[in-house]
């Protein structure tokens, strides 16, 4: 890629969202493209920006100053790569995570997604990988590196894999980046070891252990002498990871059961000595804030309605944050980055104007301007209207969702997409979602349940969705365009469904168990074959595992071998389905495999019954490439606008 055809995308670090009225439809590509700015960081000091910038499929990291009329500084180019994390490390080195597809390294078993970090020296204009100087230890990281200044000197610290005795362990390593120079410092650390915890001078301060075969969890702490034991848990369902540091900068901070309330969790501090404090008002957390600098707990992040409101332990910070919201009314506000001192912010806004931007909010001057469009195709007339809805199932539970209706239409007798999200345990939001968005611009009303299962509505809400895959869960969505046909603002014989992942898998139960419902279906890297699906989930580990006993307790089966994942297997129920069915997959995905699509359409095919297939060369699980993404979007909305014309 050259700088010249870069030059356009870093237009939009300078301009207002846009406002302009177009009276043609937005292109899907506006949509349905990488974002064109994303992961905006700001430096320590707040003098400099780093933020990802996206041209077609060519992607670059642009470092500039904060000033208006700065100018780009550094311009590191990464073609194509998928680019998962960008964080500063001192002012002059950016932490840069990618990751990668590739078969199972050194191990056995099916291909696995790895990341891989990189260094790179805002002085020298080096990019150095990281994890690359020391034998027996694998080149990938296990996630985004954690960052200490030490003695003046930035340090990378990495949790990596450590090869010994043909067997890979989590282990931990600390590398100065001004020397290079890497250490493995995992003391005490086991092959049970999943999680660690660095102090702020850089050394272990807390780790977390789990044996799958035992379902045994273990929480230790470090004081100067050696880790201490401080927590043990039977997990069936895995290993609960560290969080962080605590509010004091000396513990360390975990999710655990609310002993007062077994419908929530609450936020616990572990101290060296064995002491532990619950965290005040946590059970409300959703997300976590920590301090920019010396990276302590100090505040959280709620639901507030329909909105994430952000609670602070000082009020001085809760002021601050405050100002920060008044330069913004009316919008949703998310923190993005801040400098060390908590005075300069970084935040993404999203208006139901416009859409989502980025924005610098300067406390110390009470100033505010925006840094640029994440979408830059979008006007004021590409984005719709979203609402929240409640409604009640048909054994009484309440729905909350959320409906995205298409501009410039009468809520009346509308085509509707029904789109679950994935997961099963995630959730939608209220707020812009580019695929939501993209179908309401072709003049399709979408609605977003958050059906039993999700998260985000306490522990019984969750855990009313184990037992119902393909059961309750199924038919909450259904009860959702029930109510909205019933109040007349769809119309019920123009209905489909389109989803992802689990989202996928409620399309083709849509087209094959909770029939009569949807006109056509659409199923992006949707399981089919649910014991096929949980063979896989097993051969990625050795032996029982929790996240084969996850899927088996929201399948509500007892094993791999139950009969009655059959029926609820839409594979298996082919013949049922009598309404067109599109299957979209990645090659490259490694949650969900290719497979699962293909078995599908081959039983489609065999029962003589009308499906599609797209296939996504190169494409993970998560739609990570702009090319692939749109290839998804248009050919779902082809599909659609031939078996559900919105007019």
């Amino acid at each position: 890629m050259h700088l010249a055809a870069m030059a356009a995308c870093l237009a939009m670090l300078v301009a207002a969202p846009a406002s302009h009225a177009a009276t043609e439809k937005t292109p899907l590509a506006a949509y349905g493209g990488l974002p064109n700015i994303e992961q905006l960081e700001i430096s320590p000091d707040g003098t400099k920006l780093a933020v990802v910038v996206t041209n077609q499929e060519n992607r670059a990291i642009v470092v500039r100053g904060t000033a208006e009329d700065s100018k780009p500084e550094r311009v590191l180019l990464f073609d194509n790569h998928k680019l998962r994390s960008v964080r500063w490390a001192g002012q002059d080195h950016l932490l840069i995570t990618t990751s990668q597809v590739v078969e199972t390294l050194r191990f056995e078993g099916p291909k696995r997604e790895y990341l891989m970090a990189f260094d790179y020296n805002l002085v020298t204009g080096k990019q150095t990988k990281l994890m690359t100087k020391l034998p027996g230890t694998l080149s990938v990281v296990l996630g985004p590196p954690e960052v200490r200044i030490i003695d003046g000197a930035p340090y990378a610290l990495v949790e990596g894999i450590n090869v010994e005795d043909v067997q890979g362990r989590n282990s931990l390593f600390r590398i100065n980046l001004e020397t290079g120079f890497t250490s493995k410092i995992d003391i005490g650390g086991d092959v049970d070891t999943d999680d660690w915890q660095v102090g702020p001078d850089g050394t272990p301060m807390g780790q977390t252990l789990y044996n799958e075969k035992r379902q045994a969890w273990t929480l230790k702490v470090r004081d100067e002498a050696d880790f201490n034991i401080v927590e043990r848990a039977t997990l069936p369902m895995g290993s609960r990871q560290i969080e962080g540091l605590g509010r004091d900068g000396r513990s360390v901070v975990v999710w655990v059961d609310d002993p007062a309330n077994p419908d929530q969790t609450i936020l616990r501090e572990y101290r060296a000595d064995g002491s532990k404090t619950d965290v005040p008002g946590s059970a409300a957390f959703e997300g976590l804030i920590f301090a920019p600098g010396d990276s302590r707990l100090i505040g959280g992040v709620r639901q507030a309605g329909d909105v994430a409101a952000y609670e602070f332990f000082d009020p001085r910070d809760q002021a601050a944050w405050q100002t920060v919201l008044k330069a913004f009314p009316g919008d949703q506000v998310a923190l993005t980055s801040w400098s060390d001192d908590r005075r300069k912010v970084v935040v993404m806004v999203d208006s139901p104007m416009v859409g989502p931007a980025y924005a610098l909010v300067d406390l110390n001057t009470k100033s505010a301007r925006w840094l640029g469009d994440i979408y830059r195709g979008l006007h004021s007339d590409s984005v719709s209207e979203v609402r929240p809805v409640r409604y009640k199932a048909a054994d009484g539970l309440e729905i909350n969702g959320y409906l995205t209706l298409p501009k410039g239409r009468d809520p009346k007798n509308l085509p509707l997409i029904v789109f679950p999200h994935g997961g099963p345990e995630g959730r939608d939001v209220l707020g812009f979602d580019w695929q939501a968005q993209a179908l309401a611009s072709r003049g399709y009303a979408v609605l977003q349940p958050n059906f039993r299962g999700s998260e985000g509505y306490g522990r019984a809400f969750l855990e009313a969705g184990f037992g119902q895959w393909g059961k309750k869960m199924q038919t909450d969505l259904s009860d959702g365009v029930r109510d909205l046909a019933a109040q007349g603002i769809i119309d019920p014989k123009r209905v489909c469904i389109v989803g992802g992942s689990y989202g996928g898998y409620a399309a083709l139960a849509g087209a094959t168990i909770d029939t009569g419902v949807y006109r056509c279906a659409v199923s992006i890297a949707g399981p089919s074959d649910l014991k096929r699906f949980l063979d896989y989930t097993g051969s990625r580990y050795d032996g029982p595992n929790s996240a084969l006993r996850y899927w088996l307790r929201f399948m509500g089966a007892d094993g791999v071998r139950d009969p009655d994942l059959a029926t609820l297997s839409p594979a298996r129920l082919a013949d049922r389905a009598s309404i067109p069915i599109l299957l979209i997959h990645g090659k490259d995905d490694t949650v969900v495999p290719y497979d699962q699509s293909q078995v599908m359409a081959a039983a489609l095919k065999r029962a003589g019954r009308p499906v599609e297939i797209v296939t996504l060369d190169g494409e993970d699980h998560w739609l990570s490439r702009g090319a692939t993404r749109l290839t998804m979007l248009t050919a779902t909305v082809d599909f659609l606008e031939k078996h559900n014309p919105p007019d």
